[in-house]
């Protein structure tokens, strides 16, 4: 069966400015009352993320596929073409992610509940 996305996740420079845009553009619930201020959303569909991206982190779109074990995924797409990014991760209470980029420079996630 093959792998589903179990995520996606909007980074931006400016948080509070994109929490308002996508609460009033979409009628989102940003809920971001937790220790990361990671906005959870969950519109009806497969539930997401924003975020205010950090350091020389720039804004970006991206996904997060289940996967079975993180470091051969991690390792299986450095194999074909790709770069590492994140190395696996941790995320307290919740599983573990890691990130690449496809050889077109695609961020993609990688998630292990």
């Amino acid at each position: 069966m093959p792998n589903p996305i179990v995520h996606w996740e909007i980074a931006v420079k400016d948080y509070p400015k994109a929490k308002e845009f996508y609460s009033k553009l979409f009628d989102w619930k940003i809920d971001d009352n937790n220790p990361m201020n990671y906005g959870m959303v969950n519109p009806g569909g497969l539930g997401g993320g924003l975020f205010k991206a950090q350091g020389d982190i720039p804004n970006y779109v991206t996904l997060y596929v289940q996967v079975d074990d993180l470091q051969k995924s991690l390792d299986k797409a450095v194999n074909l073409g790709g770069t590492a990014v994140v190395p696996p991760t941790p995320i307290p209470g919740i599983g573990s992610f890691a990130m690449f980029t496809d050889p077109s420079g695609n961020c993609i996630g990688i998630f292990k509940s």
